[in-house]
C-alpha cells in the first residue's frame, strides 16, 4: 500500500511541488497583504488623529486670538481718545467761545481724524495679534508633537510674555505716529471743505479715498511700521538683553516682522478697511493726483 502511494507520490511530484508552491506563495502573499492592510490602517488612524489634533489646536488658537482681541480693544480706544479728545472740543462749544468757528473746524478734522485711526488701528491690532498667537501656536504644537527630540520648549512662557509685550509700540509710538499721519492727511484733504457745505455719499468716498492714498503711500512698509519698531535697537531694547531667552524672542520679533512685510502689496492694496463704498463702484480709490 504504502509502495503505491509512493510510487503516486513520485509520478505525480511536479504537481505536488507545483500545488504546494502555489498554496505556500498564497499564504505568504496573504500575511504580506494583512501586515500592510495593518500599516495602512494605522498609519492613516495616526495621520486623522494627527490632523485631529492640528484642527483642535487652531480653534484653540482661534478662539484665544478672538478673546485677545476683545480683551485689547478698551487701551486702544483710551489710547485713540488720548491722543484725539473731541470730548474737550465739545465742551468749550457749550460756553458759546468766541472763536467757535476755530472750535468746530478743529473738531472736524479730530472727528474724521478719530474715526479713520480707529479702523486702521483695530484692523493692525487684529493682524498684529493673529500673527503673534499663530506664531506661538506653531511653536506650542511642536512642542507638545510625538517624537519631539528635545525637552526643551521652543518658546518658554518668559519668552512668549516678552515677544507678546511687544504690541505696546502699536498702542504707544506706532499709535501716535499714525495719528500724527493720518491728522495731516485729513488736514490736507478736508482742510478746505466748508461746514457748511453738504457732501454726497460718492463725494465723501472720494475723500476718504485721498486721505487713504497719502496715508498708505508713506515708505517702503508703510502700515506695519505702526505695528513694531523698525529699529533694531528697539527690538533688543524690547528684548531687554541677550540671554538665551532674549535671542528667542528676537527671533519671534523678526518671524513676526516677515510675515507682516508679505502684507505689503505696494501702497493702495494693503490693510484696505472697507471705510466706505458706493453702490455703483463699490471700494473705488481715487489717486491725490485726479482731485
Amino acid at each position: 500500500m504504502f509502495s503505491s502511494v509512493w510510487n503516486f507520490v513520485k509520478r505525480h511530484k511536479r504537481k505536488f511541488i507545483f500545488t504546494g508552491a502555489v498554496v505556500g506563495g498564497v499564504y505568504f502573499l496573504g500575511k504580506y497583504a494583512q501586515k500592510k492592510i495593518g500599516e495602512f490602517q494605522e498609519k492613516e488612524a495616526t495621520e486623522y488623529i494627527a490632523q485631529a489634533r492640528r484642527q483642535f489646536h487652531f480653534e484653540s488658537n482661534q478662539r484665544t486670538c478672538n478673546m485677545t482681541v476683545l480683551s485689547m480693544l478698551p487701551p486702544l480706544k483710551e489710547a485713540i481718545v488720548h491722543h484725539l479728545n473731541s470730548e474737550s472740543l465739545t465742551a468749550l462749544l457749550k460756553d458759546k467761545p468766541d472763536n467757535k468757528l476755530e472750535i468746530w473746524e478743529d473738531l472736524k478734522i479730530i472727528s474724521f481724524t478719530r474715526t479713520m485711526v480707529a479702523v486702521y488701528s483695530t484692523c493692525m491690532l487684529v493682524v498684529l495679534l493673529r500673527v503673534q498667537l499663530n506664531i506661538i501656536g506653531g511653536y506650542l504644537y511642536l512642542d507638545n508633537s510625538v517624537g519631539k527630540s528635545t525637552a526643551t520648549p521652543l518658546a518658554p512662557p518668559d519668552v512668549q510674555q516678552q515677544y507678546l509685550s511687544s504690541i505696546q509700540h502699536l498702542l504707544g509710538d506706532g499709535l501716535t505716529e499714525l495719528t500724527t499721519v493720518v491728522k495731516k492727511s485729513v488736514q490736507n484733504s478736508l482742510g478746505g471743505v466748508s461746514l457748511k457745505q453738504s457732501l454726497s455719499l460718492l463725494e465723501l468716498e472720494q475723500q476718504l479715498s485721498w486721505i487713504r492714498a497719502e496715508v498708505e503711500a508713506g515708505s517702503e512698509r508703510p502700515m506695519s511700521r505702526y505695528m513694531l519698531a523698525d529699529d533694531e535697537n528697539a527690538l533688543a531694547d524690547q528684548a531687554c538683553g541677550l540671554t538665551e531667552n532674549d535671542i528667542v524672542t528676537i527671533r519671534l520679533l523678526n518671524e513676526t516682522r516677515d510675515m507682516l512685510d508679505r502684507l505689503h502689496l505696494g501702497p493702495q492694496r494693503q490693510f484696505k478697511p472697507r471705510l466706505l463704498s458706493s453702490s455703483r463702484q463699490p471700494g473705488r480709490v481715487l489717486p491725490p493726483a485726479s482731485r
